[in-house]
């Protein structure tokens, strides 16, 4: 892949995946609006830390369907031939942890560093979603954050 073409498609797959992210994300807040409307406030312990698994739950999802995305992509230009490494080299990647047993080619070292940037993005904006969530949770209810009635 040139370098040209290695920018365009990761901005193509990079852009893809932040629109997933977005989607999961609303879809995650109207999970959280319905949740909390079946529970009568103040919310108990329970109730919160239920929405608080959902949340997770619900996130940890897109962030699997983005690796899997970015995992196909490395198959189909073929980068990596089999799927084990592939899931392995992208998931690697995403969290931007990357081992380095797995090395692609100068052809494609661009195109993999979006994955990287694919998984800053999602992480900071799924976090900063869980603090706004969590923190209007907690003063909706009356309670301090530290959990104390």
């Amino acid at each position: 892949m040139t370098l040209w073409n290695q920018l365009l498609w990761g901005s193509i797959y990079l852009s893809f995946c932040l629109i997933l992210e977005i989607m999961v994300l609303v879809w995650c807040a109207s999970v959280l609006n319905k949740l909390s409307a079946r529970f009568t406030k103040p919310y108990r312990r329970w109730q919160i830390g239920l929405m608080l698994v959902a949340a997770i739950f619900i996130i940890l999802g897109g962030h699997t369907a983005q690796v899997w995305i970015w995992s196909s992509a490395f198959v189909l230009v073929g980068a990596i031939g089999d799927w084990n490494t592939s899931v392995y080299f992208s998931l690697a990647t995403y969290t931007t942890l990357g081992y380095g047993d797995v090395v692609l080619g100068p052809a494609l070292r661009i195109f993999a560093a979006f994955a990287a940037v694919t998984g800053l993005f999602g992480f900071g904006i799924s976090t900063a979603f869980l603090v706004s969530a969590m923190g209007r949770l907690f003063s909706l209810n009356g309670q301090s954050y530290d959990g104390k009635d």
